[in-house]
């Protein structure tokens, strides 16, 4: 998959902008990469997929860190 999509990640980010996801949306998918190592595999969602996702991410309560 070839492609230059707009790459978006969280205001959430360190300063350094490594420690996050990065999405983009090609139209009829949506890819999301690790922002340490852009060049490896992308996952590939599509967008109702992506969206039912989000939804569901807002919707759940915030949970106390694992561990």
């Amino acid at each position: 998959m070839n492609g230059s999509w707009s790459w978006r990640r969280s205001s959430f980010s360190d300063a350094a902008g490594n420690q996050c996801v990065e999405v983009a949306c090609t139209g009829r998918d949506v890819l999301v990469r690790d922002s340490k190592d852009t060049t490896e595999g992308l996952l590939t969602f599509s967008v109702t997929a992506w969206g039912g996702f989000v939804e569901a991410a807002e919707a759940a309560p915030i949970a106390p860190a694992c561990g």
